[in-house]
């Protein structure tokens, strides 16, 4: 045993007097800690209308003047064999640049070089160094990108109507602002001919808004075409879209609560907003009862509401067209009982003078509380035109 703690001292002894580097911080001239900082990349990207890409490396743990090796690693089946493709480097890519006093070193390549051919495709950059090493990865995106169609900026489904909403396409090369033109065609079906869209090619300021009416859909055909495409020198880019049109709709469902003698007691439809009955804006509100009408300060105005009963496969169909029909169609009145028949009622708005101003819609009660309060769920507008009015 003694034997035993005279060997384990020695050995304490000869640790104790090891020099341990793995501890020690590096200081400079001064004995201040050195501290390193972690390298970065920046890159101007590459787009499908670029011919090249560069990518600036930070190297705040080399010097200026240090040399760094660059080379372009890519997916590659490796030359040994087999099927799996690994990130490899690419050969003919191996270049050299060197640190600036900024502490920073840039590299180019161009496209060729990189073989970056189709959207996707990509390549990882790697810096280094004996002080320092940095990578990068730049894929190769599309120039061209569009919105789906859109009314007042909001997306839209496209209906069956002569209204028009519109794509809104944007072209940017990671070089430099495009200057050139928007070639936008369209064909109504997979063997339809292409066919220029009004106003192609287009050209100014971005976006390109490319018009798309229902109108422009054959009878019995609901799906169209879209191609845009773009040109940069030897470079071309174009993506395409679909567009399935669908029936007239109402393009917004909202939901609310009437509380009698509150301030809520009256709703603007328009836009969902809970305001008192006697609001100039209580274009549906309850007073005395549960029964639905016209804020009082609103009909007063000059202003009118009327209701037609209707079900709730109607309201589930939200079929503009054939609900509107059924309201022109059918008895009319200024006030909608919640409990009576399926709750569900047609409704037009006459907000003012102008053609504009008529809203229809349907609304469904989904609870009522005697003597105290009605919920319902509505749908509301039916022409692109009221996406500006109606929130």
């Amino acid at each position: 045993m003694k034997k035993f703690i005279s060997i384990f001292c020695v050995l304490v002894s000869i640790l104790s007097c090891t020099k341990q580097d793995y501890y020690e911080i590096p200081k400079d001239a001064d004995g201040n800690a050195i501290l390193t900082g972690v390298s970065s990349t920046t890159t101007t990207g590459i787009s499908t209308l670029d011919g090249s890409l560069s990518v600036t490396a930070t190297l705040p743990n080399a010097k200026s003047g240090d040399v760094m090796n660059i080379e372009l690693l890519q997916l590659q089946i490796p030359s040994t064999g087999g099927t799996t493709k690994q990130l490899l480097p690419m050969t003919g890519t191996q270049k050299t640049a060197t640190v600036g006093a900024d502490l920073k070193a840039t590299i180019t390549y161009t496209r060729d070089e990189a073989k970056l051919v189709e959207t996707g495709d990509y390549v990882t950059v790697i810096f280094s160094g004996a002080t320092d090493y940095a990578k990068a990865r730049v894929d190769l995106v599309p120039a061209i990108t569009t919105t789906k169609p859109k009314v007042s900026g909001i997306e839209v489904d496209v209906a069956r109507t002569s209204e028009v909403a519109y794509f809104n396409v944007n072209v940017m090369p990671k070089a430099a602002a495009y200057t050139g033109n928007l070639v936008a065609k369209r064909k109504n079906g997979t063997t339809d001919s292409w066919v220029a869209i009004t106003g192609s090619p287009f050209s100014g300021t971005q976006p390109f808004m490319v018009p798309i009416s229902g109108d422009d859909f054959a009878a019995g055909k609901d799906t169209m075409f879209y191609s845009f495409s773009a040109a940069a020198g030897t470079y071309t880019d174009e993506i395409q879209t679909t567009v399935i049109v669908r029936d007239p709709y109402f393009f917004l469902k909202k939901s609310a609560t009437l509380t009698l003698g509150s301030t809520s007691a009256g709703l603007d439809l328009l836009i969902n907003a809970a305001v008192a009955e006697n609001d100039a804006t209580a274009n549906i509100a309850v007073s005395g009862s549960l029964i639905l009408q016209g804020g009082s300060a609103w009909l007063a105005a000059g202003h009118t509401i009327e209701f037609v009963p209707s079900t709730s496969a109607m309201y589930a169909s939200n079929n503009s067209t054939s609900i509107i029909a059924a309201f022109n169609a059918g008895t009319k009145t200024t006030t909608a009982d919640p409990i009576v028949g399926e709750g569900v009622y047609i409704y037009k708005i006459v907000n003012g003078p102008a053609v504009s101003d008529v809203y229809y819609g349907i609304l469904k009660m989904t609870s009522v509380l005697p003597g105290v309060s009605v919920s319902f769920e509505y749908r509301i507008g039916d022409k692109y035109a009221h996406l500006s009015v109606i929130k």
